[in-house]
C-alpha cells in the first residue's frame, strides 16, 4: 500500500490514482486538508478510479471507543433513547460525564491523543491552540485570490456570533459597518475548507429541506467545539475544565454542539426564524415524509416553540419533534426530550421511532 499525506501540496498525485488502479500493484490512500479550495490545482482527476471521503474531528461515539467502549456496550448503553424511556441514575451520570470530557476536548486527534495518554485535561488547551494557530496559518497560506486578513477576521468572530441571543451571522459583527461585499467569498473558503460549517435558514419549514434555503441567511459553526471552547474567554475555559459548569456561556455552545452532531451524522444543517415573531427552531431532521423539528436546551425547561411547530395547522409536514437538554428521555404530546448526548445517533432514533 502506498500513503500519499499532504496531497494539496503536491495535488498533481491526484491525477496519478487513474495510473495506479490500472497499474493494479498497489493499493493508494491519499490525505490531506483543504483540499475543497486546491481542485482547482488538479489538472485532471482519475474519474473512476477512486473514493472520496471527507474525515471529520472524532464524533462521541468514536470518543466512547476511545474509553474502551466497544459497540456492543454502546448500543446497549443507548437502548432507552431508542425504547422512549428513562436513562437508570447510574448510565445518565456515566454519560453525562463522559460527555462534559468530549465537549472540553473536542475530537481533533492530537488533541485526544494527549487527553488519553494523560488522562488529564492538562495539555489540552495548548494543543487546541496551536491547531487553531495552525488553521490560520493555512488561511494565510492558501487563500489565493482573496483577502486572508479578512478570512481570519470572519473565522475569528465566531464566537461573537454564537454569543448573542440572535445568533444569525452579520457582517458587521465582523467589522463595524462592514457588508457582504467587503468579504465576498470568506465565508465560501472557509466553509470550502471545510473549517466551519453553515446552517441555512428556511423560509418555511417544509419538505423537501433543500428546497427552502435562503443562501443568504445563516449561522456558522466551527469544525470542533473543542476548538471553540478555546477561543472563549480564560475564564469560560477554566469554568467548564475545572468546575465542570459547561452553563456558563449563554452563547450557543450547546447548539453548536449539537449542530457539530448533526454535520458527523450526515444531517444538513437548516434553522427557521419567522419574521416578525419569537417563533424559531435549532434545527431539522428528515423521515420519510415528516419533517422534525429539533429543539437544543441548556437545562430541561418546557418547549414552547417546539409546542406551537406541532399544533400549528400552518406545518402539516411536522407531527412530532425532539427536544434535547440536559436531562432524561421522556416522551409527552409530539415532543421526545432526550439528553444532549444522544445527538449523534439522532438521525437513527428519529426513524426507529417513526418506522
Amino acid at each position: 500500500m502506498l500513503f500519499f499525506d499532504e496531497l494539496q501540496e503536491f495535488p498533481e498525485i491526484a491525477t496519478a490514482l487513474k495510473f495506479f488502479a490500472q497499474d493494479g500493484r498497489f493499493d493508494v490512500i491519499c490525505s490531506g486538508s483543504l483540499l475543497g479550495i486546491q481542485v482547482k490545482r488538479v489538472k485532471s482527476y482519475s474519474v473512476g478510479y477512486q473514493e472520496t471521503e471527507t474525515m471529520r474531528s472524532l464524533d462521541f461515539e468514536e470518543f466512547l471507543w476511545g474509553c474502551g467502549y466497544g459497540d456492543g456496550q454502546i448500543a446497549d448503553l443507548l437502548e432507552p433513547a431508542f425504547a422512549c424511556r428513562p436513562f437508570g441514575a447510574a448510565v445518565k451520570n456515566t454519560m453525562d460525564r463522559l460527555f462534559l470530557d468530549y465537549c472540553v476536548t473536542g475530537g481533533m486527534p492530537d488533541v485526544l491523543e494527549t487527553y488519553f495518554t494523560k488522562g488529564t485535561f492538562e495539555d489540552v488547551p495548548q494543543t487546541q491552540r496551536r491547531i487553531l494557530n495552525d488553521y490560520r496559518a493555512d488561511i494565510r497560506k492558501y487563500a489565493e485570490g482573496l483577502d486572508p486578513v479578512r478570512i481570519q477576521a470572519v473565522f475569528d468572530s465566531i464566537p461573537a456570533h454564537l454569543a448573542r441571543e440572535n445568533r444569525k451571522f452579520q457582517w458587521a459583527t465582523v467589522s463595524k459597518g462592514a457588508t457582504r461585499k467587503d468579504y465576498w467569498g470568506c465565508v465560501e473558503w472557509l466553509e470550502d475548507a471545510g473549517v466551519v460549517a453553515k446552517c441555512r435558514r428556511m423560509d418555511v419549514p417544509a419538505l423537501p429541506i433543500g428546497a427552502h434555503l435562503d443562501n443568504d441567511a445563516f449561522k456558522l459553526y466551527l469544525c470542533d467545539s473543542g476548538l471553540l471552547l478555546s477561543m472563549l474567554e480564560k475564564e469560560v475555559q477554566e469554568d467548564v475544565r475545572i468546575r465542570r459548569n459547561l452553563g456558563t456561556w449563554k452563547g450557543g455552545l450547546f447548539e453548536h454542539i449539537v449542530g457539530e452532531a448533526l454535520v458527523k451524522a450526515g444531517v444538513p444543517l437548516a434553522y427557521y426564524k419567522r419574521e416578525n415573531s419569537t417563533l424559531e427552531m435549532d434545527f431539522f431532521a428528515r423521515s420519510a415524509d415528516c419533517l422534525v423539528p429539533i429543539e437544543v436546551k441548556a437545562e430541561n425547561n418546557r418547549a414552547k416553540r417546539l409546542r406551537t411547530m406541532i399544533e400549528s395547522d400552518s406545518y402539516p409536514e411536522i407531527r412530532w419533534g425532539v427536544k434535547l437538554v440536559n436531562g432524561n428521555v421522556g416522551y409527552e404530546n409530539g415532543v421526545l426530550t432526550l439528553p444532549q448526548w444522544c445527538a449523534f445517533r439522532l438521525p437513527e432514533i428519529i426513524r426507529a421511532k417513526v418506522d
